[in-house]
């Protein structure tokens, strides 16, 4: 019997405000534990929750986005639970009326539904040393959007390619980062396997908190493995909580599975509903920042560059975000420009240890370099020389070749002259390729190029060749 996955996600998503959901403590990476915290974060009594109104704005944002109906209304809720990095005892979220429901976001021309979108706060962080546990509460209070898609997600490479289009959309909106290796997207994968055409769902497995796309992927692989040997050796899947070793490629039981029901949810009385003017749901959607696919029509259409490149910094918002502002420098060759800052530019950083985001060569000075070699000043030879010592030194390229003396020759009679040095030089291999020995212009083309050091026009070294040549 054939089996087929029906799988949901619902992923955490960290938005980027400067400070926490309910408080003014600062949200941030890496600091000192339990360094940003305050009585509201600690659930201290008598403290007092109040909600981040930026927090509200980039939840309306990406619910805009994610193409879902914002609810004017809605409510929080207490979720109890207990957990050593919980100090109150409950999270405050939302339940039955959550800011944005029923949306989608298309993904290879299919759309996974959106159930729902709400806000919420997260917990703290435990931190495991050998037989130590210790709990840092820096993160609890961080504001976060939950996001619950439909079970229309049938297979493992969708689950991912979903991800990374979220992902991309989160940051094109400036509403999170949403780094997985900080935590600032978090991902638990709901999943269940039914004999294929089935309409009926199987017993759901709920795979917590996995932190990477291919980790995504590799769980869903792995859960529906285990699940389908279950079936077919006339066991029955158990609803539960399960984790995902990347170590071992496996997952592992956790808990037996919560209902909404075990969680006592119960209206946050510290909080009144949220209302939402209709107003400002308009004001935002007018602010709206371009959506990937808006970017990378521009780049195919206006740009003409080739869909793989288009895609390539579409993807990478701030890969794309790099390539506009160098356009903005030099825009009169925006495929040369793509090409340099794709080939040449990210290989040297990757070198380097850096990416787009540090990078020492700036968006004006990759468009200055693409100027230098379209006007001839300078070769593709000596631009990358340029590029290196412009990634070494942050430098950009006009004092690079002022220093250096990089600036390539272009005066035509010196270079005849120095093609005539060559033909003088090498009478044999002149005979020769007149004679029919096509590949030795390559080799009068090398020689040009030496007694030049590299820096005579390569266009014009060929061309006077050939004429010469000729003659």
């Amino acid at each position: 019997m054939e089996f087929e996955p029906v799988i949901g996600l619902e992923i955490h998503v960290q938005m980027d405000t400067r400070t926490k959901l309910f408080c003014s403590c600062p949200v941030e990476f890496g600091a000192e534990p339990n360094t940003n915290v305050c009585p509201v974060c600690l659930g201290l009594p008598g403290s007092l929750p109040v909600i981040n109104r930026r927090a509200v704005e980039f939840a309306i944002r990406a619910g805009l986005a994610l193409n879902c109906k914002i609810n004017t209304r809605s409510l929080f809720a207490r979720k109890n639970y207990f957990y050593p990095d919980l100090p109150k005892g409950y999270q405050i979220s939302q339940y039955e009326e959550p800011l944005a429901v029923d949306g989608w976001l298309e993904v290879r021309d299919r759309r996974i539904r959106i159930r729902r979108l709400h806000i919420e706060e997260d917990a703290g962080k435990n931190l495991h040393e050998g037989p130590h546990t210790f709990v840092d509460l820096n993160r609890a209070g961080t504001p976060l959007m939950e996001i619950v898609t439909e079970p229309d997600i049938d297979s493992p490479a969708l689950a991912k390619e979903f991800l990374e289009r979220l992902r991309t959309l989160m940051r094109y909106m400036g509403v999170s980062r949403a780094d997985m290796e900080k935590g600032q997207l978090r991902c638990d994968i709901n999943l269940s396997v039914r004999p294929k055409g089935s309409k009926e769902l199987g017993t759901r497995v709920e795979i917590k908190n996995v932190n990477s796309f291919k980790f995504v992927q590799k769980a869903i692989e792995s859960e529906m493995e285990r699940q389908v040997e279950l079936l077919r050796s006339g066991g029955r899947v158990v609803q539960e909580t399960r984790t995902f070793d990347p170590s071992t490629g496996l997952t592992y039981p956790m808990r037996s599975k919560e209902e909404a029901e075990d969680y006592r949810y119960f209206p946050e009385p510290d909080l009144l509903p949220l209302v939402i003017s209709p107003q400002w749901v308009e004001e935002i959607r007018r602010s709206m920042p371009q959506l990937p696919e808006q970017r990378l029509r521009k780049f195919m259409e206006e740009y003409r560059l080739d869909e793989y490149s288009a895609r390539v910094l579409t993807d990478n918002k701030e890969l794309g975000d790099f390539f506009e502002a160098s356009l903005e420098h030099y825009g009169a060759e925006p495929k040369l420009t793509a090409n340099w800052l794709l080939n040449d530019l990210l290989g040297q950083l990757s070198e380097a240890g850096k990416d787009v985001e540090n990078s020492p060569v700036s968006p004006q000075s990759l468009g200055e370099l693409v100027r230098l070699i379209k006007e001839g000043t300078l070769s593709s030879k000596l631009a990358k020389e340029v590029l290196r010592d412009m990634v070494l030194t942050g430098k950009p390229p006009s004092q690079i070749v002022e220093e250096k003396g990089l600036k390539q020759v272009s005066d035509e009679g010196a270079i005849r002259e120095l093609v005539r040095q060559v033909l003088q030089e090498n009478t044999k291999e002149v005979e020769r390729f007149k004679a029919g020995e096509e590949k030795l212009f390559g080799f009068l083309v090398g020689q040009v190029m030496k007694k030049a050091k590299g820096k005579a026009n390569p266009q014009m070294v060929n061309r006077l060749l050939r004429e010469l040549l000729r003659s």
